[in-house]
C-alpha cells in the first residue's frame, strides 16, 4: 500500500490527507456516451454512496492516493437512515441528518449523480446512461428494495403506501400525517420478516411514535403487526407506552386502501395512519447483475475481502450481504467498507490482504431523552466471521443517548470527511 502505513489507515482522522479538491461528473446522464472517462491509470468504481459505499470511497483514497475513484450516487447529499425515526417523533429534522459529499471531494473522490443501469463484469464497466465507466475493482453497495408483489395490493399503491425505511422524503411525509392523525386513531405499523435493514429500527419506531402519542394523542393507538416471534429487547421500554398494541406472529399478507384496512393470516386491521415495511432484498442493481445468491435476495460474499462469491473484481458491502453473522446496519456497513477498501488496495498493489472483523453497535432511542444499546463483537476463524460476545446496556438511559450522539458524529466523520 503506499501513501499511508496500515497503521495510520486504522488510525486515521478526519483531518484528510491533503490530497486537495477533486472534480466530478454530474450532468445528465444522456450526454454520457462510450467510454465518457478513459482511464489512465489504476480505478475503483463505487456504486451508492450510502453507509458503506461512501467509507470504501474515502479509505480507497486514504490508503492510496495514486488509485482514482468514482462513487456513482443518484443522490447529491447523504441522509442517514440511523436517527431517522426521531423525525417521526419530531425530535429531529430530516436537515439534521443531512450531510454533503463534499469531505469526500476533497479527498479526490470523484462523483457521478446518476444511476448504474447495468455491470458487465467481463468487461470490467458499469454501464451509466448511454455510455460508460471502466473499472480495475468495483464495489456494490446498493442497499436494499422491497419485494412489493409478497403484499397482496401493494404493488398498485406502493407510491402512496410509507415505508419510511430509507430516510429522506417518505420519512417527512409519515411524520406529517402522525402529526395531522386525530386523537383517538390508529397508527399502524408493519414489521418484515427478518431479513431487513436494521433489525432494531422497527421497535425504536414504535418507542418514538408510541411517544409522540402518549404526549399529543393520548387516546390514540400504536399497532404493531409483526411477521416475526416476539421481541424481547424492548419489553421493558414499552411499559411506559400503554398505547402499544403489540402482535407477533402477525405477518401482512394484503392491503385495502380503499377500507384502510390490511390483512394478516388471522385479522383485518383498520389504520388511520399506516407504515407498511414490505419485505426486502439486495439493492436492485445487485440483482440485475445476478449478485444475489440461490435465496433471489442477498449477496453472498468472501468473510474477509467482500469480494462477491459470484464474480471476481466486484466487493458487496453493506446491507445487501447475506452469509455473515452480522446485522444489516449502517455500523456494519462503514465496518464492511474499510475492509473492502484495505482488501482492494493490497490486491492492486500485490500484497496480503490484512484481517479486519467488523464490529457492530446500534443505539435505539425509546424516549425523548433515552436510549439502549446492543453492542456486537467478532472475530474471523478460518476465514469466516464469527460472533464472539454481544452485550446490551443493562437498562434505558440518557446517557446512553449521550453516547449515542458522539458515535453519530464520530461515525459520520469517518464515512465523509
Amino acid at each position: 500500500m503506499k501513501g499511508v502505513t496500515r497503521r495510520q489507515f486504522l488510525r486515521s482522522s478526519s483531518l484528510g490527507l491533503g490530497l486537495g479538491l477533486a472534480g466530478g461528473l454530474a450532468g445528465c446522464a444522456a450526454s454520457m456516451k462510450g467510454d465518457f472517462a478513459p482511464k489512465s491509470g489504476r480505478r475503483v468504481v463505487v456504486i451508492g454512496g450510502g453507509w458503506g459505499g461512501a467509507t470504501a470511497a474515502r479509505y480507497v483514497r486514504m490508503a492510496d492516493p495514486s488509485i482514482e475513484v468514482y462513487l456513482i450516487e443518484p443522490n447529491k447529499e447523504f441522509v442517514s437512515c440511523p436517527f431517522s425515526n426521531l423525525v417521526l417523533s419530531g425530535l429531529r429534522t430530516i436537515e439534521s441528518l443531512t450531510q454533503p459529499y463534499d469531505g469526500l471531494r476533497r479527498r479526490g473522490v470523484k462523483f457521478i449523480h446518476e444511476s448504474v443501469t447495468a455491470i458487465e463484469p467481463d468487461a470490467k464497466r458499469v454501464r451509466v446512461g448511454e455510455g460508460y465507466l471502466a473499472y480495475d475493482r468495483l464495489v456494490v453497495s446498493p442497499g436494499i428494495d422491497f419485494q412489493w408483489e409478497q403484499i397482496e395490493g401493494l404493488p398498485a399503491v406502493k407510491d402512496t403506501v410509507l415505508h419510511a425505511w430509507k430516510a429522506g422524503p417518505q420519512t417527512v411525509e409519515l411524520a406529517r400525517q402522525i402529526q395531522a392523525m386525530p386523537d383517538g386513531g390508529n397508527f399502524v405499523l408493519t414489521v418484515p420478516p427478518v431479513a431487513y435493514r436494521c433489525p432494531p429500527g422497527p421497535y425504536e419506531r414504535i418507542c418514538q411514535v408510541a411517544w409522540y402519542l402518549k404526549t399529543n394523542k393520548p387516546k390514540s393507538k400504536v399497532i404493531v403487526l409483526d411477521a416475526n416471534q416476539n421481541i424481547a429487547l424492548f419489553r421493558a421500554a414499552w411499559q411506559a407506552y400503554p398505547n402499544i398494541d403489540y402482535r407477533a406472529s402477525n405477518k401482512v399478507t394484503g392491503i385495502d386502501t380503499s377500507t384502510r384496512e390490511v390483512r394478516t393470516d388471522f385479522d383485518k386491521v383498520k389504520y388511520d395512519v399506516l407504515n407498511l415495511i414490505p419485505p426486502q432484498r439486495a439493492g436492485a442493481i445487485a440483482v440485475q447483475a445476478d449478485l444475489v445468491g440461490a435465496d433471489k435476495r442477498w449477496c453472498e460474499v468472501d468473510h474477509v475481502t467482500y469480494e462477491s462469491a459470484k464474480q471476481k473484481g466486484i466487493h458487496v458491502v453493506g446491507d445487501a450481504t447475506i452469509g455473515l453473522p452480522v446485522p444489516k446496519s449502517g455500523n456494519v456497513a462503514n465496518n464492511m467498507g474499510k475492509a473492502a477498501a484495505l482488501s482492494i488496495v493490497s490486491l492492486l498493489n500485490g500484497q496480503t490482504v490484512p484481517i479486519m472483523p467488523p464490529g457492530n453497535t446500534c443505539y435505539s432511542w425509546v424516549s425523548d431523552r433515552e436510549a439502549i444499546a446492543v453492542v456486537n463483537a467478532y472475530k474471523i476463524e478460518n476465514g469466516k466471521v464469527v460472533q464472539i460476545e454481544q452485550k446490551l446496556t443493562p437498562a434505558q438511559s440518557a446517557s446512553v443517548a449521550q453516547r449515542a450522539e458522539g458515535w453519530r458524529q464520530s461515525i459520520w466523520a469517518d464515512m465523509l470527511s
